[in-house]
């Protein structure tokens, strides 16, 4: 089978199994400068503009792999993460596509029209839309910021948990 049909049939599983709601649903979108299966490791390597789109979500990145057998994605290189409201940046992240989480790290800033939450790492669950952002916490809201040690943020409700 063609190398590039198989990714991408494993990348349209992955999000298959990822996504919940209207996103699950549309047929991925992924593209790269360049696409390499390492059959050492059983990873796709993808580096160069990596962009991959399903329904309202998108993930980019300067760089990423993904895993065949156990549907996990690591991505560097300038993430970021966006679905409908939702918009995350990151230098890194780890997705567990089986759980529905991404663990992002290297700077994260969440951006919403009403609250932007900077912090050095943050636990997001693209199923219940919580985040968990940790270390050196900045949230400004309107004309007020404040710092934290961390902060839990519901994207469903817009509220500080």
């Amino acid at each position: 089978m063609n190398r590039n049909v198989l990714f991408l049939f494993i990348i349209a599983f992955y999000f298959l199994v990822c996504s919940a709601g209207p996103a699950a649903a549309a047929k991925p979108t992924v593209t790269a400068d360049t696409t390499y299966y390492d059959t050492d490791t059983g990873l796709y390597l993808l580096k160069g503009n990596v962009r991959i789109e399903a329904g309202s979500r998108m993930i980019t990145a300067g760089q990423a792999r993904v895993s065949l057998s156990s549907l996990e994605v690591w991505g560097s290189d300038g993430i970021t993460l966006t679905q409908d409201n939702i918009h995350l940046t990151a230098g890194s992240v780890y997705a567990y596509g089986t759980q529905n989480k991404a663990v992002l790290g290297g700077g994260v800033t969440l951006s919403q029209s009403h609250i932007t939450i900077t912090a050095d790492t943050a636990d997001f669950n693209w199923r219940t839309k919580i985040g968990t952002f940790t270390g050196n916490v900045q949230v400004t809201q309107g004309s007020n910021t404040w710092s934290a040690a961390s902060v839990t943020y519901n994207l469903r409700n817009g509220r500080l948990e």
